[in-house]
């Protein structure tokens, strides 16, 4: 302005001035005018400076917060909420004390989490609180306008908003401050699923200087997928809540169809729905209607097996676009989290899931989800480091659970494991188009199951038992996959594997390849096949391990049979079944006809293998441990001796069966002088593998 009017003079002073200038008083008057505009105009700049403050806040719209626009009321709970009473105790232990505070239910999607904080809401109302509803919609302006106008509902002062609107103060301090300061009120903010975009400004909510804080003197609850501490800061009550047991899935879905059966048909039905509230709901509401094909819990689980894509994984056509409706289908509420993962860079998780989604519902040990396997099966590009991210995201997300780690046996290594929600599984496998993608990664997990076995089978010692353990439910699968033509190596592998589990003590886990095994070998090599024999014999044995001892006589009785009929009564097969029949005959106490199977291969294997073969002796220290179950005791000793001083000579002083048979001499020798007040065990008698 002040060079406006320098302008002024310096035309009128060099220029030629018209008539109208001659007038002095007219041209003072002007000046005089043009100088007081100049002066207004520059203090009112100045004073509109001064309401920014340093940190540059921006005034805002008034009338935007006086008016929201939406209800801010709870939605109503349709059915009584099932299960949860511990978490709605939690959330209203906090409602009802002095302290105020911030509460976060978190988990994946469909476990119920804002039908849960609506019930809390209406309880809360109940007690006379003061209950305000907000539902996040990705946008940080407009949670920040609802917080305004829930803390104006709360008798936050028209004044404090004004200097909000000015800007003489940020309004995200403005609300908190009041809430502080104002006791008995619930706040809910519902489907917080992207907390890093809450604001204002960056910093995750954990910082507690954004719009949610833990600071308030009334509780403010959020519901979110985003399960990580990090992200909620030390403050801040976690409720991570987990699927419904069964007794109380089985009664939401009777809430929900009371006629459709009983409780324990409504239970099972809620065991294979693995408990998730949405999956319940959308069982609930297709049996309560009158023309639905399915009309009992029996019938539905019936129907899962074929029409699973149906009945809870079926596309609905609103489910891309609107998130509200995609909440609501079982399959498309998993998509949700899948997408934020991968607009969060995370561009491994959704395939990584879909991998995982392939193998059993059983937990995998972590070690074979590598960046090989991920690589090889989808053609990405995968790193340690982004496998790692993406099992992270999906961990944040709900979607992945990490079981306690770590094996049964004292000292065994810590294994990690990875494990998907039963719904998350089979509705994530429906994604994958058939026969492919999905053939070509069958078959690259196959390719990584063989090799990971192979590794578990050549650690030493107890490290790789856990391991083994993990593997065992998904290699029956990685058989049945498999063709005639190439299902030796996936029978190799399996039996690999057994035999770890063999070593482990884990004869249920064992007891599970080796009958799959079996169940293969006589359809593909026929029932006289040598494997199929094998594989008798160490199903057998297995059983035995397990305490089953008739069910082991009589396939080891079988075994003998056959193995008299194809390969003759010398051969060292039939010996070995003929050891394993009388071992087990001795577990059923048939004490006399498991001596005579003893002597008589005793005697075939001195004359077939010579008196100092190692099998040789193994049926000499068998024999002797029945002579002692027989009582005769004296013979048994005069074995013992024998078959050690044999042992120490052919085997050496400190090989384990030299050891046996000393500790059983010994056994056998208190017996002979009389030392019943101490009572002696003799080591097992030796069952011999195929």
């Amino acid at each position: 302005m002040v060079a406006f009017l320098v302008a002024i003079v310096t035309n009128y002073v060099t220029a030629q001035p018209p008539k109208w200038a001659e007038n002095t008083l007219l041209v003072w008057s002007v000046f005089g005018a043009l100088a007081i505009l100049s002066l207004g105009l520059l203090f009112w700049e100045r004073q509109l400076a001064a309401q920014v403050p340093d940190d540059g806040v921006r005034p805002v719209p008034l009338g935007r917060i006086s008016a929201g626009g939406h209800s801010m009321n709870p939605p109503a709970v349709s059915a009584r909420v099932r299960g949860r009473e511990a978490e709605l105790e939690q959330i209203g232990a906090r409602v009802r004390g002095s302290g105020g505070g911030m509460v976060v239910v978190c988990g994946a999607g469909g476990l119920g989490k804002t039908t849960l904080a609506a019930e809390a809401a209406a309880q809360a109302r109940a007690q006379g609180q003061a209950v305000v509803w907000i539902h996040w919609r990705d946008d940080p302006e407009q949670l920040g306008q609802d917080l305004a106008q829930a803390a104006h509902i709360l008798g936050l002062p028209d004044s404090r908003l004004e200097e909000a609107r000015t800007g003489r103060v940020s309004l995200v301090d403005a609300v908190w401050e009041h809430l502080a300061d104002v006791k008995g009120w619930l706040i809910v903010v519902d489907n917080v699923d992207t907390p890093a975009r809450v604001g204002p400004g960056l910093g995750p909510p954990a910082f507690y200087r954004g719009w949610l804080r833990p600071h308030g003197g009334g509780v403010l609850l959020v519901t979110s997928r985003d399960t990580t501490r990090q992200t909620w800061g030390p403050d801040a009550d976690l409720i991570h809540l987990q699927p419904l047991a069964d007794d109380a899935g089985g009664a939401v879905l009777l809430d929900a169809a009371p006629h459709a059966g009983t409780e324990a048909e409504a239970e099972d039905l809620a065991a294979r729905l693995g408990g998730l509230p949405l999956g319940l709901n959308a069982a609930g509401t297709y049996l309560s209607v009158p023309t639905s094909r399915h009309r009992t819990f029996t019938a539905y689980q019936h129907a899962l097996e074929a029409d699973f894509a149906d009945l809870l994984g079926a596309e609905h056509p609103g489910a891309a676009d609107d998130p509200a409706v995609a909440r609501r289908v079982v399959r498309h509420t998993w998509d949700l989290s899948l997408d934020q993962l991968h607009r969060d860079g995370y561009a491994l998780a959704r395939p990584v899931l879909q991998l995982l989604s392939l193998l059993e519902p059983a937990p995998v040990p972590r070690t074979l989800i590598s960046p090989e396997l991920v690589t090889e099966a989808t053609g990405l590009t995968a790193t340690a480091a982004t496998v790692d991210a993406a099992l992270a995201g999906l961990h944040q997300y709900g979607l992945l659970h990490t079981p306690g780690a770590g094996g049964s046996e004292p000292g065994s290594v810590a294994v990690g494991r990875l494990q998907l929600h039963l719904l998350v599984r089979e509705a994530t496998a429906h994604t994958l188009t058939r026969p492919e993608p999905t053939g070509t990664w069958l078959a690259v997990l196959d390719a990584h199951l063989t090799r990971t076995v192979n590794a578990v089978a050549g650690m030493p010692g107890r490290t790789g038992w856990p391991t083994a353990r993990l593997l065992t439910p998904h290699l029956p699968a990685h058989l049945d996959r498999n063709t005639p033509h190439n299902s030796t190596t996936a029978r190799t592998t399996l039996n690999n594997l057994a035999a770890v589990l063999r070593d482990a003590g884990a004869a249920s886990e064992e007891l599970l390849l080796r009958r799959h095994v079996l169940d293969n070998e006589p359809t593909v090599l026929g029932t006289d096949h040598p494997h199929t024999l094998a594989s008798r014999n160490n199903l057998a044995l297995t059983l035995g391990h397990l305490g089953e001892y008739q069910r082991a006589a009589d396939l080891h009785r079988q075994n003998l049979a056959d193995t008299e009929r194809i390969f003759g009564p010398d051969h060292p097969n039939t010996l070995s079944s003929r050891n394993n029949l009388a071992v087990a005959l001795d577990d059923l106490r048939e004490y006399q006809q498991a001596a005579d199977l003893h002597r008589q291969n005793l005697a075939d294997r001195e004359r077939i293998l010579g008196p100092d073969h190692p099998n040789t002796l193994t049926s000499r220290h068998n024999l002797a441990n029945t002579l002692r179950s027989l009582g005769e005791h004296q013979q048994a000793a005069d074995l013992h001796q024998q078959t050690l001083t044999d042992r120490e000579h052919i085997l050496g002083p400190d090989h384990p069966d030299t050891l046996s048979s000393r500790h059983n001499l010994a056994a056998i020798r208190a017996l002979l002088a009389g030392a019943g007040r101490r009572r002696w065990w003799q080591l097992p008698r030796r069952r011999e593998g195929a």
